[in-house]
């Protein structure tokens, strides 16, 4: 077995010349991160659940906007949106679009996960095959690597058909992710191409939208796109449906006069499920309650009373929904009990004055649990522990070929330091893929 210094030359020498991420770096590990058998089981049944809460969320747009549902639903996950966007997003020729690939962000926690985001055009597929192809092989075998050395390869090509060409269309914004998107292009064969998505057009390729969809004004050749693939020209995903990307979701799942239409939709066991990982929330809504009424578990009667809240009772987490610039990579997000009294009031006032251009969630903070993982010292020269917390990161892949089979390509760690609150990539983080160990988390 090669020694610890071996391996990490070894994923050094693999590393392309054009890196992964643009100028961004991250600890080496030797090894992958180890979860157990009892956990890799709960991440194989978290794809199916996800994938019918995305189901169910576009239902109760839909039936929102018909008016069989109260249309403040429709109302919460529309605002912000440009016209021509929302003409798109309801076209009903796309009814039962739903995004092929689901990753959604999970805080290891003591007892078990916290999901906090559920990204649709996620960051990271190609970083993770890389990983799990290198940990693979360095191992002699897939030693427990989860989707082994091709899952996350064979998973993403099979959310295409297979019978015409794929262009990854990739926006100037989205440019720190085009070196993996390349990679991963190169790896998936000739059939496969990276394009710019300024200059996108349809034709004969199926298309993978890797842009954000409030880029649009910067996009002009997207609509093209877009139109196409209500003709049914092109085969493309993520579909253009803003409502299905808002984080805001995951509030209105706790929302008391929605309970019984989660229940239905997605059925008893897995709403039971989603309850056990999903953070109670609130969408921050400004609009004033009745003088008897207070906003559920917080015993406030509104959510600027929250500016005043001691820090021991800020144990809570507030970000921006979506359709921002500043609704990807923890950009928006505010812990309150890591912030001072000003901060925290500073961040409670914004979030009322933006709604409803771009309203904002709260939901309480579940602390990661504290683990710990080696890593590749490059200042010492030798193997090193981190204590630390993790953030993982399951990719599932929607078949288009198999229909509605969700498979599991592989999980990405990030391995943050343990004063560390907000769990997200940066320079003194481990990124590796997860394997299954007995021994494991």
């Amino acid at each position: 077995m090669a020694s610890p210094a071996a391996k990490i030359a070894a994923l050094r020498d693999a590393l392309p010349a054009s890196g992964f991420f643009a100028e961004k770096e991250w600890l080496h590990s030797p090894e992958p991160f180890p979860l157990s058998p009892r956990t890799f089981r709960e991440l194989e049944a978290l794809g199916p659940r996800l994938h019918r809460f995305l189901r169910a969320a576009n239902t109760i747009h839909q039936r929102s906007l018909k008016g069989t549902l109260p249309p403040w639903i429709a109302a919460v996950t529309d605002t912000g949106k440009p016209e021509a966007l929302l003409e798109i997003a309801r076209d009903t020729r796309q009814i039962d679009a739903l995004p092929r690939v689901i990753r959604p962000d999970l805080v290891l926690t003591e007892d078990g996960f916290a999901l906090t985001e559920i990204d649709a055009v996620p960051g990271g597929i190609g970083l993770t095959a890389w990983l799990g192809k290198l940990h693979a092989g360095l191992a002699g075998d897939d030693a427990g690597v989860i989707g082994g050395a091709t899952g996350m390869l064979d998973g993403f090509a099979s959310i295409f058909p297979g019978d015409r060409p794929v262009e990854i269309a990739v926006s100037a914004e989205s440019a720190d992710y085009r070196p993996e998107m390349e990679w991963l292009a190169g790896e998936l064969g000739n059939q496969w191409s990276v394009v710019p998505a300024e200059t996108a057009a349809p034709g004969g390729a199926s298309v993978y939208r890797f842009f954000e969809l409030f880029d649009l004004p910067n996009l002009p050749g997207a609509p093209a796109l877009a139109e196409a693939a209500l003709r049914v020209e092109i085969d493309l995903t993520a579909p253009f449906k803003p409502f299905l990307e808002e984080k805001s979701w995951l509030a209105l799942f706790w929302m008391r006069p929605l309970q019984e239409i989660w229940r239905r939709e997605l059925r008893d066991s897995h709403w039971r499920k989603l309850r056990e990982i999903i953070p109670y929330g609130w969408v921050v809504d400004p609009a004033p309650l009745p003088h008897h009424a207070v906003l559920p578990r917080l015993d406030l009667q509104n959510f600027r009373e929250l500016a005043h809240l001691s820090q021991t009772e800020r144990n809570l987490v507030l970000k921006i929904s979506g359709f921002s610039e500043l609704g990807w990579g923890s950009r928006s997000v505010r812990i309150g009990s890591d912030l001072s009294q000003s901060e925290w009031a500073a961040a409670v006032e914004r979030a009322l004055s933006d709604f409803p251009e771009h309203p904002h969630i709260l939901q309480e903070f579940h602390p990661g649990r504290l683990v710990e993982h080696p890593f590749w010292n490059d200042a010492t020269d030798r193997l090193e522990i981190l204590r630390g917390r993790v953030r993982l990161c399951p990719y599932y892949f929607v078949s288009a070929r198999e229909r509605n089979r969700v498979r599991l390509g592989g999980v990405l760690a990030t391995v943050c330091p343990a004063d560390k609150k907000i769990l997200h990539g940066m320079r003194d983080a481990i990124l590796v893929p997860c394997a299954v160990r007995e021994d494991g988390y």
